[in-house]
Parts: C-alpha cells; structure tokens; sequence
C-alpha cells in the first residue's frame, strides 16, 4: 500500500486534498492506522484519483463527480459526457465571443484614450415603436432558459396554422434583474391578427441599436436610462428587445442586431 505522501506525489494532488475528499466521501483511504492516524492508498485507487482529476479538468463539481462514480452504466455515462461535452462547447463560444469584444475595446481604447467609449456609442432617438400581433410566454424564467419558453411558442405555430414573420424580442418586467430568474414575456409577431395572443401597441419609446451579442446589452440599456434621465423623461412601461439580426441569420455574434426600446414619458 502507499502513505498519503507517496500517492499525493505520484497522483500529483496536495494532501491537503486528499484529506478534503476523505472528509466529503469521494475518495476515502484503502486503511487508516488507528494508532497513529496514517492514511493507505492501494495502488489501484491511482486510477480513481486520475478520473476524478480527469472529470474535474470537464468541469464537472465534485458533488457531480460523486454521482458519476456510483454510475455503472455505460449509456448513462456516455450521455453525462456527452452533456458535459455540449456544455464546453457552448461556453467556447462565449469564450470566443469575449475574446472578440476585449479585442475591439483595446483597439478602440488605444485609439481614442477613453476606457468607456464603447458607452458613448449609442444613438438615442425618441420614435414609436411598431405595433406587434404577437404568441407570448410570460414566466418567471432565468437567461438561460430563454430558448426553452421560445420552444414552445413555436411548438404552437404549426398547431394553431400562424405564420410567424421572423421578428421575435423580450419584454421585461421586473423592476430587478436576476439573471436566474426574472419575469419575463417572450414573444414572436405573426401576421394572423385574429389568432395572435395580443397586439403590443405602439408607444413612444426611448430607442437605440445594440450590435454584437447579448452579453453586452446592458450597455444599450445603461446608455438609453442615462439618455432619459439628462432629457427630462421618465420610463413609463416595460422595455423590450427586438432581435433583428440573429445567429439563425447565419452570422456571427458581432454582426448580431437588436433594437432596445424603452417606453417613456415627458416629466
């Protein structure tokens, strides 16, 4: 058997470590001296710390990797990894998207000195918003889960015989943000006013284009309240995004377009 130094060395992860993952139940030692306190490692569980160490660089939390180890069937574990692989990829293309943004900010930084002009690049103007026969799905719902209550106002399209005009947005409701759960009202316009869930009327609106994606859309927001405030006006609905251009346009994150509208009123 090997003492907790020589299999931390040989599995290179600290003691301190070892004794964590003892204490949680992950990985607990083949034999404890009851004497003197020392912890034994058989070699074959230089294995076991290899996987979990392996599953750790997926991005899997210990509590998952728990769960994983208990897992004996191999097409549950195939799904779990290939889950877990869908998930890197997903985050790799936020990854590149930041990148993207990071490198535009240094380029703009350098040439102008100003740390915060990307803020300053928004045209504000006061216009009517377009009245919109929309299906809607309001819930309580987090960023994430956006797709999924889209999901199924599409689900209804072939159902209920409407035909969607391809201009979908977001209201916002709340008067708080929170990212895992805000209330929320998806929608997409179709053109069968009589079968439409309601008309979203047209409002004077506070009204700007963001470009990029929609990580960075609290920049529009921030330059639109900030515009309302110096211009004597006050918010006076909910506001809500159009989404123009999309990823389902076949164009990449930057060239992405969405109209942010904010109803207002004359102080």
């Amino acid at each position: 058997m090997l003492q907790i130094g020589e299999f931390s060395n040989i599995c290179q992860v600290s003691v301190k470590t070892l004794h964590h993952y003892d204490k949680i139940g992950l990985l607990t030692p083949a034999e404890v001296d009851s004497l003197t306190g020392y912890r034994y490692y058989q070699p074959e569980q230089i294995d076991t710390m290899n996987y979990i160490q392996r599953l750790k660089r997926y991005g899997f939390s210990l509590e998952e990797i728990q769960n994983i180890l208990g897992i004996s069937d191999n097409s549950i574990l195939r799904s779990v990894l290939r889950r877990q692989k869908e998930k890197l990829k997903f985050k790799q293309r936020e990854m590149a998207i930041v990148l993207n943004e990071l490198q535009t900010h240094i380029s703009v930084f350098e040439r102008t000195g100003d740390i915060m002009t990307y803020q300053k690049s928004y045209t504000i103007e006061v216009k009517n918003s377009p009245a919109l026969y929309v299906l809607a799905n309001r819930a309580m719902m987090g960023v994430d889960e956006f797709g999924k209550y889209y999901g199924t106002l599409f689900e209804r399209v072939p159902k209920e015989q409407v035909t969607p005009t391809g201009l979908n947005g977001a209201r916002y409701h709340d008067k708080e943000f929170n990212h895992e759960s805000s209330d929320v009202e998806v929608f997409i316009e179709i053109r069968e006013k009589d079968k439409a869930d309601m008309l979203m009327e047209s409002c004077e609106c506070a009204m700007t284009v963001h470009h990029g994606g929609y990580s960075t859309l609290s920049e529009a927001y921030g330059a639109i309240v900030t515009w309302i405030i110096e211009n004597g006006y006050e918010i006076a609905g909910a506001p809500f995004d159009l989404y123009i251009k999309t990823q389902f346009d076949s164009l990449s994150p930057e060239d992405w377009e969405t109209e942010v509208y904010f109803p207002i009123r004359k102080k």
